[in-house]
């Protein structure tokens, strides 16, 4: 009988016909009064694993959750699907908390949402409160952080384990999206909960599309990458308080709807700026790594990393923020082992080696997914536990063919410097070493060793991704620690010898940029109403004070672009739609359809609506391998202006300029064909004078308007 209620429900609050993955098993032992431990993807729906017995139970469920600046608004998503939900965290005032405290006492409320620290706030009175009232469920969401193995550890979070204690007879459901097996152990021990179930869902989140990109001329990367999608819902991930201000800046000169949001910033500033964010009134956030944002919307269609994540767990939950609607999104991530050097630094926990020793594994194994030459997401899905041996073909690697080559000989050189210089030195060292560099690290001793400099015909970027694929194929090994050194294994001596041989990859076809990172939606939905609905949308959202997702996700509405529905009944068919928002919002959105409709003589289109969505195939580069800088450079080069090419290609002038200045270097453009002779040597001296090669906003502002960016970004590429 319970989950037959609990079917009703989902559809009638939350509008939806079915469970997915493991929701109504976990709701079915919470039900039954027993724990459990639900893991499931970012945008899976954990949270109506809870919310769902909350409204079956008698009594309140308390909700713990670190996420301060998620609580208002998982309560606003809650009140607007007809459920008394409240939340008690510092950003209240004593009056407002004293309102939550009566509702409370009342019975009127349902969930309450509180930070793990108000548990034990002011000794005991707290638990005491809740010892006075009937509770129906404990659910601790983000449980992951109860782990100091896992990677977003909160010292507050140990305490939880007391609720069990207190309350043994209270069912508790711990809900995580990242948790590989030692925090799961922990996640167990910690909360007091060794007999719990565990439902665990797959982690794949197959609408999103990863990229990695070498992080070289990375900004001239992101400002293509960001062109196509203007009126898109992004995150842009920053390794710095100081580098997320300087790139917001930047994306703002160049026109984009950009905010930014960090720890650096007063607490009114960044509420501000999410709100706006939330709201869809700015676009692009751009944040700290380090920094939790706590984003819960659900039309987030990128997010990119300029800087790389310290671990798996990081990369998979803040790419996890993209596509919780369902609808294609994507992940970038620009590179470089040169990230891997410098977080190495802050990996190290003083005084607890076996944390540090973590930690730089945890480190290791993001620089091998940057590295890595196979199927990414097959590689996320071992990294926690689940195992797959199919490639997904729906990211960057899926959808590159790689060429191997006979590199015996390269494999023997590279390990014979290894050999000879006792497995003692780094990768870098060793590069240097094959290359015969006359620089002062390299020891006297080992400029006397026939194997110096005996890969000098080979650039030092070559050398490199020789030895990463060395260490692939296991016929080298990197030690552990925060400055590793390179080492031979089992295989090595049969190379030595010539009994083996090796084949190194080399990556010939890759698919056109433009392509890849412009995702197909996966509805042919009709464009022109989805922004006539997003305007409906948005009137109710600042109606009701809420962000607009609030009211139905893109992908609601994009159903309601594609199927047509023309009534109340096929409104109900459309995902996301429950009965009260059909009472609330339904009469006005089926307006809009059906005026659209009777414009361009369309009908409902509700019988072809399936549940199933087929992944839609992405094209590669045409057949002469040309690329979108070089389709700029062509039409350059046949005569055509800056802005004839703009608008013939539909792109902003900004683009074509950075396009253009990558060839300044090859010599297949002239500086001064970009910049007017007289220009240039003000310019130079203002990037001088200025010393920030990241930063143009100051250049420009001390120029004037004279100057362009793309004037400056051409200097700047010379220098």
């Amino acid at each position: 009988m319970s989950i037959t209620k609990a079917k009703e429900i989902l559809k009638s609050q939350f509008g939806y016909d079915s469970f997915r993955m493991n929701q109504q098993a976990a709701i079915e032992c919470v039900l039954a009064k027993k724990d459990c431990v639900v893991l499931m993807p970012t945008g899976g729906g954990k949270s109506l694993c809870y919310q769902i017995p909350a409204l079956i139970l008698d009594g309140l469920t308390l909700v713990v959750s670190p996420l301060i600046a998620l609580m208002k608004d998982q309560v606003d998503a809650l009140r607007n699907n007809g459920i008394d939900a409240e939340f008690l965290n510092s950003s209240q005032t004593n009056r407002e908390q004293t309102e939550v405290f009566q509702k409370v006492r009342s019975g009127q409320t349902k969930l309450l949402y509180v930070a793990p620290e108000r548990l034990l706030q002011s000794g005991d009175m707290f638990i005491d409160f809740l010892r006075s009232i009937k509770i129906s469920m404990f659910a601790i969401d983000e449980a992951h952080c109860i782990s100091s193995w896992g990677h977003d550890f909160r010292p507050e979070y140990i305490q939880l384990g007391k609720l069990k204690r207190y309350f043994p007879d209270i069912p508790v459901i711990a809900l995580t999206a990242t948790a590989d097996k030692l925090v799961r152990k922990d996640i167990f021990e910690r909360l007091n909960i060794q007999h719990a179930e565990l439902f665990l869902s797959s982690f794949n989140r197959p609408n999103i599309y990863y990229q990695v990109e070498p992080k070289r001329n990375s900004y001239a990367q992101l400002l293509e990458y960001l062109e196509t999608r203007r009126e898109e819902s992004g995150i842009i991930y920053c390794l710095s308080r100081a580098g997320t201000e300087s790139l917001t800046w930047d994306l703002r000169d160049e026109g984009f709807s950009v905010l930014p949001y960090h720890a650096g910033l007063d607490k009114a500033t960044r509420d501000k700026n999410q709100e706006l964010f939330l709201r869809d009134e700015v676009k692009i956030i751009v944040a700290t790594i380090a920094f939790g944002m706590g984003i819960d919307k659900s039309n987030v269609r990128f997010v990119v990393h300029t800087d790389l994540p310290k671990n798996i767990e990081s990369y998979y939950q803040e790419t996890g923020r993209a596509g919780r609607d369902g609808l294609e999104s994507h992940a970038l991530l620009f590179f470089s082992w040169a990230d891997v050097v410098k977080l190495k630094g802050f990996a190290e926990v003083e005084g607890n080696k076996s944390q540090s020793d973590i930690m730089l594994r945890k480190l290791d194994t993001m620089g091998k997914f940057g590295d890595m030459k196979t199927c990414r997401r097959k590689f996320l899905l071992n990294y926690f536990s689940e195992e797959t041996t199919t490639d997904c073909g729906n990211c960057d690697n899926c959808n590159k063919d790689f060429e191997t080559f006979d590199g015996t000989i390269i494999a023997q050189k590279a390990l014979s410097a290894v050999y000879r210089t006792n497995q003692r030195m780094g990768l870098g060292y060793l590069i240097d070493f094959l290359r015969g560099s006359k620089s002062q690290k390299i020891w006297d001793e080992h400029k006397n060793l026939k194997t110096y400099g005996v890969g000098a015909d080979i650039s030092k970027e070559n050398w490199f991704e020789y030895f990463r694929d060395l260490i692939a194929q296991d016929f080298l090994k990197q030690s552990d620690g925060q400055f590793p050194t390179i080492q031979l294994t089992e295989k090595s001596e049969d190379v030595l010898k010539g009994n083996v041989k090796v084949e190194l990859i080399k990556v010939t076809v890759k698919e056109e940029k433009k392509s890849s990172l412009v995702p197909e939606v996966s509805y042919p939905y009709l464009k022109e109403l989805f922004d006539e609905l997003k305007k409906v949308r948005t009137a109710f959202a600042r109606e009701e004070n809420v962000p607009p997702y609030v009211i139905f996700s893109d992908a609601t509405l994009v159903e309601m672009a594609t199927f047509l529905p023309q009534n109340n009944a096929e409104m109900r068919k459309i995902s996301g739609v429950g009965d009260l928002k059909l009472e609330k919002y339904g009469a006005d959105f089926i307006s809009e359809i059906r005026g659209y409709c009777e414009r361009n003589q369309l009908e409902s289109r509700i019988d072809l609506k399936s549940p199933k969505r087929e992944p839609k195939k992405r094209t590669k580069r045409d057949e002469s391998g040309k690329d979108t800088y070089n389709y700029s450079l062509d039409m350059f080069l046949s005569g055509m202006t800056i802005a004839e090419i703009a608008e013939s290609r539909e792109m902003a002038r900004s683009t074509i300029e950075t396009h253009l200045a990558r060839f300044i270097l090859s010599g297949e453009i002239a500086l001064e064909e970009l910049v007017p002779k007289h220009k240039i040597e003000p310019i130079k001296q203002a990037i001088i004078k200025f010393n920030d090669l990241g930063a143009l906003g100051p250049i420009k502002e001390h120029l004037g308007e004279d100057y362009t960016y793309g004037e400056i970004r051409a200097v700047l590429a010379t220098m």
